[in-house]
């Protein structure tokens, strides 16, 4: 499964609803594993960003139609980042072509 995270903001609607916005997270989890992602963790924030997803998927497409299901609620955007483990930016880096 590949590791991708997702910052979000809320839009004016979210703002207006923010009281549910655990409930909302809640209901995007079940949905998401519909389509094979499943939501290792979301953390609200204070910043730049209302709050951080980090997403495990089969690939980027089943990730993309999650997040675009989440995104068409109207509550929220994201802009989301493949994400790589200590030992899988390893194996990039072995594959990285030696310069002469």
């Amino acid at each position: 499964m590949a590791t991708f995270i997702s910052l979000v903001n809320f839009t004016e609607q979210g703002v207006r609803n923010f009281d549910a916005t655990a409930d909302r997270a809640a209901k995007f989890g079940a949905m998401a594993e519909g389509v094979g992602v499943k939501m290792k963790e979301i953390y609200w924030t204070i910043g730049a960003h209302d709050a951080v997803m980090i997403l495990e998927a089969p690939d980027d497409k089943a990730v993309a139609a999650a997040l675009l299901g989440l995104a068409s609620l109207g509550n929220v955007r994201t802009q989301t980042l493949p994400a790589f483990s200590s030992t899988e930016v390893k194996e990039i880096i072995s594959k990285v072509p030696k310069a002469n």
